[in-house]
């Protein structure tokens, strides 16, 4: 990935003598982005530390109210989860330099975002932070086993550029992004987004899982479904070398599972799930709800193929029934 680990502004070339004779003057700086890297790279550490901070075992009462203040969207539900599964012992990170990948937003503007590339437990790492009243940690999933994160396209200072949510040049605009995979991943090559995510084991695998445990379910006397959601979180997407895009989004994943004769047709509950479910079975109903974030890298419009998801980080993040 182009070089976007440093954290102060690239100094401006001074002026030609031919440009300084043309224009009389030294040409001036651009105009500073609203979100400078040295800005990023501070919001960074802070979070960062903060979050080992809270993580370091101790009986300190709070510890998971000031760790959720430090998240926001689908990081919000994966980081109360940790803490509610380990009883407020959520295993700490390790973490490497940040590669930081910087939007130029236009001064003024306020709906700040960025993306730092970082080894967290020593794998490749993809954390988005956004800015509310505060700044937060919005996003964060890991690279897949062998890949590569895509070229981002950056200015001569270092800047990204980021998507609008319709943009048109990429095969799957950002916006659309969340509700193509979630299609995929519930009905596989045979829906109608078919094609347009390459095959894998967060997109057609997770459909043909799904099949089988509904005819499973089904030979055992439940009935069985899990839907995919984009809900209402935000997305992110910068531009890449190629004119594709680096988009990053979440989705829930809710499973429900309902016995049909009550009485004798117990409904195990799963081993991850009993933080939130203190009994082994279940008579009726189980809804199991999970929540996952990726990266996947879209190609432009002009050279379309499927676009790839490169890396993912979910958890379970609630659980109920009767």
């Amino acid at each position: 990935m182009a070089a976007a680990s440093g954290c102060t502004s690239a100094v401006q070339p001074l002026p030609t003598k031919a440009a300084a004779a043309v224009t009389g003057t030294p040409t001036p700086s651009p105009e500073e982005p609203a979100l400078t890297k040295a800005e990023a790279g501070r919001v960074f550490r802070e979070i960062t530390l903060s979050d080992d901070l809270l993580r370091t075992h101790s009986d300190v009462p709070g510890r998971l109210r000031s760790a959720v203040e430090l998240v926001r969207d689908g990081q919000a539900a994966i980081v109360a989860a940790a803490y509610q599964s380990t009883g407020d012992r959520p295993p700490r990170h390790t973490w490497g330099t940040p590669m930081l990948l910087v939007p130029r937003f236009a001064p003024g503007q306020t709906a700040l975002w960025f993306t730092a590339l970082v080894t967290r437990d020593g794998r490749p790492t993809l954390l988005t932070f956004a800015k509310g009243g505060s700044w937060q940690l919005s996003s964060a999933a890991e690279l897949l086993p062998d890949q590569e994160p895509p070229q981002v396209k950056l200015d001569g200072d270092g800047y990204a550029t980021a998507l609008a949510p319709d943009d048109k040049t990429v095969t799957i605009s950002p916006q659309f992004m969340g509700p193509v995979h979630a299609a995929v991943a519930e009905t596989g090559s045979s829906g109608v987004a078919a094609g347009l995510i390459a095959s894998g084991p967060y997109t057609t695998e997770v459909a043909t899982q799904i099949a089988a445990l509904r005819d499973s379910a089904k030979k055992d006397g439940f009935s069985y479904d899990s839907i995919f959601s984009p809900e209402n979180y935000p997305v992110y997407a910068l531009r890449t070398e190629n004119g594709g895009a680096l988009i990053q989004y979440s989705l829930s994943r809710t499973t429900t599972t309902t016995a049909k004769t009550a009485e004798d047709d117990y409904i195990p509950v799963p081993e991850a799930a009993r933080w939130a479910i203190r009994s082994a079975v279940l008579r009726r109903t189980l809804r199991l709800v999970e929540t996952h974030q990726y990266a996947t890298a879209v190609p432009p419009l002009s050279s379309p193929s499927p676009a790839a998801v490169i890396a993912h980080d979910g958890a379970l993040t609630r659980a109920s029934g009767q």
